[in-house]
């Protein structure tokens, strides 16, 4: 008996590239909303924004003007959201930049489920500062809330941001907790990450019997224009096959029908999570270095 969820990514690129961050933080927000309501008229089921979905990538400089962006969550944000959530009785991931308090700030994804219900958050766990133009740690404190799994009510789903994809344990990790379904909202680039982005996910969409959602904006984003993000966000079941790809220019709705049934198809057959042996991997646990 099938037990098909219906998901989708929202990839879009930043309509506006002048005036204060506030002001373009709204526009973004503006252009995403016919895009989420776009996926609820559709029977989306649960919804990804892409990672800091009201923003650009301000990463690309070193600047605190866009400490201003960030918000708690829940926060004004988030509760904006909710409306659409019980709307269209469709599950959110809203990554944002958070503000837990003055100073101290997280990339963040928060999780309002079909009711409008809010059932926590996710912080970015691995922050990357490498050229070109991600300078992630002027921005982002590490995460510090661990591989929370949500309950929602079509899915037990997890969350890892962008960078986090790059580490198996992240996904190992959410599987262990019980997650069916992976969601991975990103910003990367065609000349950092490109060959990576069907390699590594549909491989950890195998060694762990799951599906991942890997969700990604497109464009050249000014002023800095350091490399043109590449959209392509897809969906991948647990034998690593691509079930969806979206374009790599274009804003849309990326939707698939996953069938999770399909994981304890998989996960019967290969017994990768039975035959684990975490006594083993202690090496794993000691410092790099000590």
């Amino acid at each position: 008996m099938s037990r098909v969820v219906k998901c989708a990514h929202i990839q879009a690129s930043s309509p506006k590239h002048d005036g204060t961050p506030a002001e373009i933080k709204e526009a973004m927000i503006q252009k995403h909303i016919p895009l989420i309501e776009e996926a609820g008229k559709k029977g989306v089921n649960i919804l990804c924004l892409q990672e800091i979905f009201y923003g650009p990538y301000f990463c690309a400089e070193q600047d605190i003007k866009w400490y201003r962006t960030a918000e708690p969550v829940p926060g004004p944000t988030t509760e904006r959201l909710v409306e659409y959530a019980k709307k269209y009785r469709m599950v959110m991931i809203i990554p944002v930049y958070e503000m837990e308090i003055d100073g101290v700030y997280y990339n963040t994804a928060a999780v309002v489920d079909a009711d409008g219900t809010y059932l926590g958050k996710f912080r970015k766990i691995h922050i990357p500062h490498t050229w070109p133009g991600f300078w992630e740690k002027f921005y982002f404190k590490p995460g510090n809330l661990g591989f929370p799994v949500f309950e929602t009510a079509y899915a037990k789903i997890g969350i890892y941001i962008c960078y986090d994809r790059h580490f198996p344990e992240c996904a190992r990790l959410l599987a262990l907790n019980g997650a069916e379904i992976l969601f991975n909202p990103s910003a990367t680039t065609s000349g950092k990450s490109q060959y990576l982005w069907e390699l590594e996910q549909p491989a950890q969409a195998v060694a762990n019997g799951v599906f991942i959602g890997a969700n990604n904006r497109i464009g050249l984003e000014k002023p800095w224009e350091f490399g043109k993000f590449y959209g392509s966000s897809y969906f991948v079941d647990p034998r690593g096959e691509l079930l969806v790809k979206g374009s790599e220019d274009k804003d849309e709705v990326v939707i698939a029908d996953l069938d999770l049934e399909l994981i304890r198809e998989v996960r019967d057959g290969w017994q990768f999570l039975r035959d684990l042996r975490p006594d083993m991997y202690a090496d794993l646990t000691r410092t790099v270095g000590s």
